[in-house]
């Protein structure tokens, strides 16, 4: 399965937006990319060569952006349960997939939610 280089784009910016946020590294567990920050996992970024379908996993807390998220075509709770803790598995590869700003916008929510206080501070304007 051929990924298109539209949804590609968006992977890397999305993968690079979350790669340079406070203390943030990549890992690849279970022959998938993830990013963590203080060893947990605050977005899961897949396979990138065609093997599944490309798209993001972030955990949504706040209502709004996990419902609009949800809404997103193909959009779906992530599996082994973690949907019901808030993520959400958003497809990149599907028509009407969300800009790459927008999945920015998420992946650093997510991060907020497992960052500990000190890093996540550092996103903010002082």
């Amino acid at each position: 399965m051929a990924v298109s280089p539209n949804a590609l784009k968006k992977w890397e910016k999305v993968r690079d937006h979350a790669l340079g946020l406070p203390g943030a590294a990549e890992e690849h567990p279970w022959g998938e990319s993830v990013a963590k920050v203080n060893g947990k996992v605050f977005v899961f970024l897949g396979v990138r060569d065609g093997s599944y379908p490309l798209g993001v996993t972030v955990k949504l807390t706040d209502e709004t952006a996990h419902a609009h998220a949800l809404a997103c075509p193909g959009a779906e709770p992530a599996g082994y349960g973690l949907g019901r803790a808030g993520w959400v598995r958003i497809p990149l590869e599907i028509k009407g997939a969300p800009r790459a700003d927008l999945l920015c916008d998420w992946v650093e929510e997510s991060y907020r939610t497992i960052a500990p206080r000190r890093l996540a501070a550092q996103l903010d304007p002082h």
